[in-house]
């Protein structure tokens, strides 16, 4: 029996994703586990292990732009990600799927598509909505998809460090609300800067913004 998870925090849609899942042949017989915070998503993972999908919606608790992608490429590497989302931009689908999303779901998309794109994932195909041109191949695209494949190389914590770091907050502040010592955060912004190969905190901050990880400042300590 295939597992797949929903994380939205809206009970209608996990409902009607629920009822398209129960008509995506691909799957066969399936088990649904419907979450509303990213923090019940990670705990029912830790607790059962992989599960064959993921649905995540981009704006529930504990989802910050990106963060809950990230986050689940890093812990569970295995268990493919689909984004579901009420934003339809070109570029955000561009930047979820360079992020290593199995798929991109407009919460808009009728329901007989979401079946079609779900058949795709199963089948281990990548899915993007077919009416947006998304810049995969453009240039810009693929400089995004490189600076995308930096970030996935930053841990939880350091990826935390830089949504700090993106607040203007200095070493010690970071320290004080991550209770962690100051030696440490010196440690992960050396580790950031190396990882996202840029100089300074500023050129960090300015990288992860681009990627809608977080509401990042416009300008932080250098």
């Amino acid at each position: 029996m295939k597992k797949i998870v929903i994380a939205d925090d809206h009970p209608m849609i996990r409902g009607a994703l629920a009822l398209s899942l129960a008509a995506t042949t691909a799957f066969g017989k399936i088990e649904v586990l419907e979450t509303s915070t990213l923090a019940e998503l990670l705990a029912y993972l830790n607790d059962s292990g992989e599960a064959d999908l993921v649905l995540l919606d981009l704006r529930m608790p504990g989802v910050n732009g990106f963060e809950g992608l990230l986050t689940l490429r890093a812990r569970f590497p295995s268990t493919p990600v689909v984004i579901i989302s009420a934003l339809e931009d070109p570029q955000l689908v561009a930047e979820a799927l360079a992020l290593g999303a199995a798929g991109f779901i407009p919460k808009s998309t009728p329901r007989h598509e979401i079946v079609r794109a779900l058949n795709l994932v199963a089948a281990g195909e990548v899915y993007a909505p077919p009416h947006l041109d998304c810049p995969l191949t453009s240039e810009a695209g693929r400089v995004d998809a490189e600076l995308a494949q930096r970030l996935t190389s930053l841990t939880p914590q350091q990826r935390r460090v830089l949504q700090l770091l993106g607040t203007g907050k200095l070493n010690k502040e970071i320290a004080y609300d991550l209770a962690i010592a100051e030696t440490t955060v010196k440690a992960h912004v050396s580790s950031i800067l190396h990882k996202l190969n840029v100089y300074s905190r500023t050129q960090a901050v300015v990288m992860a913004g681009r990627l809608h990880l977080s509401s990042f400042a416009d300008i932080a300590e250098v």
